[in-house]
């Protein structure tokens, strides 16, 4: 039984270090992330009204609004999820199938539809209502936290950088996705239909 056991702790000890880049990279881009966002639907849960610094934020990214501006950030959110997300990931899925790359296929789907079904039922189980500060160009309707324009972009993006990491699309796709990440995540909040904590947690 000892000979066992020494044997298992040598073979594992042996894989923890050859994988330690490996096990690194999925604390960092698993454990950490699920950690913020455990910590704040807790917050949320707790406290419905927000966060100390959510209408701050809100209130100096309304400061810029213009009109013409509204008109260019309602277009472009809309890429969140309808006319970006959905149709790239539909596309992106469909080469895969083509390609008969079948396991990448499925990390592809069940990362992508995994975020949804997520997303879908923290909303539905914390019912967090939107901010009302003043009157949106493109006002949302159901709850807020997390934001699902943020959480669908993440997570295409994220999928995207793992099937490209070992091409030479790679740093494109991670740099252009963030940027898009970031755009998106930007527009939620000029719109005035999540708080910074919900775009956060998405």
């Amino acid at each position: 039984m000892r000979k066992y056991l020494q044997s298992f702790l040598q073979s594992s000890k042996h894989h923890l270090i050859s994988h330690r880049i490996s096990l690194l990279l999925l604390l960092l881009g698993v454990f950490f992330p699920l950690q913020i966002f455990g910590s704040l639907a807790e917050d949320v849960w707790e406290n419905q009204g927000g966060f100390p610094w959510d209408v701050p934020i809100l209130l100096a990214i309304h400061k810029t609004a213009q009109p013409q501006l509204d008109i260019f950030v309602t277009y472009l959110t809309k890429f969140g999820v309808l006319s970006g997300v959905v149709p790239a990931t539909f596309t992106v899925a469909g080469l895969l199938f083509a390609q008969k790359h079948w396991r990448w296929l499925t990390y592809f789907l069940v990362t992508v539809g995994g975020s949804a079904l997520i997303n879908r039922v923290t909303k539905v189980l914390l019912h967090r209502v939107r901010p009302h500060l003043w009157q949106s160009p493109a006002p949302e309707f159901d709850f807020g936290f997390p934001s699902g324009h943020a959480m669908a972009t993440m997570s295409f993006v994220a999928a995207l950088s793992i099937l490209a990491w070992n091409t030479r699309w790679r740093w494109w796709v991670i740099s252009l996705g963030s940027l898009f990440v970031v755009a998106i995540g930007w527009t939620r909040l000029y719109l005035g239909v999540h708080y910074p904590s919900d775009v956060l947690a998405g």
